[in-house]
């Protein structure tokens, strides 16, 4: 199904997993698909492959078997980064082929001190080229706090902007420790006349080391707050982890009080945090959900 109907008449609530490493089977993904099927996700996305995409010959059989055993929608991450319009086609017809509905575009990352050899400069360009030869959903990403290249917040929604006039269906965003950064970015879309569903990337943070990697990699902001959770807690992995799964759900809680389109969990394959956030939020995404519902059927 196309995931953009899903947020006609609920908040959503989605994962992201990644594939195994190379050398590692990927059965090895399939008990954490499993257990992440019971917490009744609206879909689960599936990354080209951690670090740096070379294990990403297993990203589209992840995604059929999220579909067809799993039985829930799949998103298959889809970066255009050093690829021709021919690599890009016989990927359209892969993926047609393997019954997926639904990608995100993206531009991907370029490798340190090269440049981008593809025919796609941009992930609009993407876009508008698998709209033009596919009949997909298409999701992309956005960035709260700005992307890393931008020169600026204006600049930034500007791109954006044009990547939704491509064809863009849906954005999820970039992870986030301060929700004000969000609220201040939906503000600015509805100013730029972006009106597709957003869903929120939360990212729960288990140890120091991940945090600061994400806050290098993605120019995100690390507030006093969760800095002192990590100097308090860095030694200790178990008060670590459950200090970070509690600023996930306060985040949550937050975001969904606040009546926002989704959230998607980056759950860095780890179903039990997973299966710890869905259990402290999932009745607020029911209450919430039903009254949507009710709401919609009085109308």
């Amino acid at each position: 199904m196309s995931i953009v109907d899903l947020f006609q008449d609920k908040t959503v609530f989605s994962f992201e997993v990644f594939p195994p490493q190379r050398n590692a089977s990927i059965e090895t993904i399939y008990d954490t698909l499993y257990d992440l099927r019971d917490l009744r996700p609206d879909f689960i996305s599936v990354t080209y492959g951690a670090g740096g995409g070379k294990n990403n010959v297993s990203t589209v059989p992840i995604a059929e078997h999220i579909n067809d055993i799993c039985h829930v929608p799949s998103v298959v991450h889809f970066p255009c980064v050093n690829q021709s319009k021919k690599d890009v086609l016989e990927k359209i017809e892969e993926l047609k082929a393997a019954g997926i509905e639904n990608i995100l575009a993206l531009r991907g990352d370029i490798p340190e001190g090269e440049r981008n050899q593809g025919d796609f400069r941009y992930a609009s360009d993407l876009i508008a080229f698998l709209r033009k030869h596919g009949d997909f959903n298409i999701s992309a990403a956005c960035y709260p706090e700005g992307h890393l290249e931008s020169p600026d917040k204006v600049e930034d929604i500007r791109n954006l902007k044009n990547k939704v006039d491509a064809g863009v269906n849906h954005l999820i965003s970039q992870l986030f420790f301060e929700n004000k950064h969000f609220y201040i970015f939906q503000e600015r879309c509805a100013l730029a006349g972006i009106n597709v569903p957003i869903e929120a990337g939360i990212m729960p943070v288990i140890n120091k080391r991940q945090v600061q990697k994400m806050a290098s990699l993605c120019g995100v902001n690390v507030p006093k707050k969760f800095q002192r959770i990590l100097e308090k807690y860095e030694d200790n992995p178990v008060a670590m982890r459950d200090a970070g799964i509690a600023y996930a759900v306060d985040q949550i809680v937050d975001l969904v009080t606040h009546g926002v389109d989704g959230v998607h969990l980056y759950t860095m394959n780890n179903s039990y945090i997973a299966r710890k956030i869905y259990k402290a939020t999932h009745s607020l995404f029911e209450s919430t959900n039903k009254g949507a519902k009710k709401a919609s059927s009085s109308a």
